[in-house]
């Protein structure tokens, strides 16, 4: 039962990271990356989403709750999981080790970006704008933090992709497996792109 129970909770875990926290990530990182275009670009896509019907639920249902879900068992996960790294050194055993890792630092990363954003928007302090993006970039420490999260948090998801297609039956063999490295390396370097520009359209 204990095993059955680990299992639905790890596919659920993997599902969770692409449908909707994934499709929610590369939506929030096409909103940011219309600061490339101006910061009146910039707002009027921010205010697009904030006036959404139903904002809060979906908010709440769509992207919170499965994304904490999927940060508290993976956390979970990177401090059961045995890693075989310094042993044996393969690509995909440093592959593993590494998702670990990063999803340790995105946690991080979206937790300190949701208070200083979302709940500060929730309690009155600020507005989703531009100039607080802009505001947040004057300190060149958080140009290097929201870096790092970027490029943690494009990582986790790109790498975590592959793992979904091997744990849900997509990618059984070695040559697809082989193809899905390429594909999610493709889809790494695309985000972190996106990601990167989008901060420095801020700076």
């Amino acid at each position: 039962m204990a095993t059955n129970r680990e299992f639905f909770f790890r596919r659920l875990h993997s599902l969770l990271g692409v449908i909707p926290v994934g499709i929610f990530l590369i939506q929030h990182l096409v909103v940011n990356h219309f600061a490339t275009r101006g910061p009146e670009a910039f707002n009027s896509a921010a205010h697009f989403m904030e006036s959404l019907p139903f904002r809060i639920v979906l908010e709440l249902f769509i992207i919170f709750i499965p994304l904490y879900f999927h940060a508290i068992y993976g956390v979970y996960i990177a401090f059961t999981a045995k890693n075989n790294v310094s042993r044996y050194g393969y690509f995909r055993n440093w592959m593993f080790y590494l998702q670990r890792i990063s999803g340790i630092v995105t946690l991080i990363f979206v937790t300190w970006h949701v208070w200083e954003t979302r709940i500060q928007v929730a309690l009155g302090n600020v507005e989703v704008s531009y100039d607080l993006m802009a505001d947040i970039f004057s300190n060149p420490f958080m140009i290097a933090f929201y870096m790092i999260g970027v490029i943690s948090t494009t990582f986790h998801f790109a790498n975590g992709l592959w793992s979904f297609g091997v744990s849900w039956g997509i990618t059984m063999t070695p040559r697809s497996q082989r193809v899905s490295t390429y594909v999610t390396l493709g889809v790494f370097l695309a985000l972190s792109y996106v990601g990167i520009a989008a901060i420095f359209a801020f700076v």
